[in-house]
């Protein structure tokens, strides 16, 4: 994935050099892998990987297939670019996202985006995991563009994830960088690897939230906030 600080979305720099992969960073390291001015993915170019090339060639060996027939030949690249986009959350600029969209408004009833849908890789088994989002926020003086709450999610999503994490992680940047009264964030996920292998559940979905400020303090602002998103349960924190 190229951008024009010499850097591209498989971590690596210009010169062929290595970050440290993902797996080894905490949480405060993760601002290594931005690129910084990256404020949306669209019009991003992801480009292949070699090393992840040779990990899934060897994969397909691993499971008695054979790499060089006809239908594999471009499996690893293809592989390599796909997971460059699954996981180009990890490169967007939070700041350059959020950009000069916050702005001062006299307003303070609840603000409420629903049925963001995202799509995210679980962390476990990197399978697919995917459903929708719903935000709400009572602002202090403070607003941000609509189109920014859907950015704010898929930033998050195209990580390797769990559901659990995300819903936090969604309420936690929005309240860092609003400041508002209260942030409200709950997401429902159908994860592919109860559906597809263990349990085999087709049916299941996994519902998660975050609630701060007056949305975990007062239960009638939460219960407004989960009848808007069709819910009469109230979740409590």
């Amino acid at each position: 994935m190229h951008n024009g600080n010499g850097h591209n979305g498989n971590g690596h720099n210009g010169n062929g050099q290595h970050h440290r992969s993902v797996g080894e960073l905490d949480g405060h390291d993760y601002d290594l892998l931005i690129v910084p001015g990256r404020g949306k993915l669209e019009g991003v170019t992801y480009t292949s990987d070699p090393q992840i090339e040779g990990a899934v060639r060897e994969i397909l060996d691993g499971i008695g297939e054979q790499p060089d027939r006809e239908g594999l030949l471009k499996t690893p690249s293809r592989v390599a670019k796909m997971y460059a986009e699954l996981t180009a959350g990890y490169h967007v600029d939070p700041e350059a996202l959020i950009n000069d969209a916050i702005f001062t408004v006299g307003y303070d009833e609840m603000v409420v985006v629903k049925n963001i849908d995202f799509y995210s890789l679980c962390e476990h088994h990197m399978l697919p995991f995917m459903g929708q989002v719903h935000v709400a926020y009572i602002p202090n003086g403070k607003v941000v563009g609509l189109s920014k709450i859907p950015r704010i999610v898929e930033m998050f999503a195209r990580r390797l994830q769990v559901q659990e994490r995300m819903t936090v992680q969604i309420a936690d940047f929005i309240n860092e960088h609003l400041e508002p009264q209260g942030v409200a964030v709950v997401a429902e996920g159908v994860h592919m690897c109860s559906v597809m292998r263990g349990v085999k559940k087709a049916n299941a979905s996994m519902v998660t939230s975050a609630m701060r400020g007056v949305f975990r303090d007062d239960s009638k602002t939460r219960g407004e906030f989960m009848a808007h998103v069709g819910r009469s349960r109230s979740f409590e924190a």
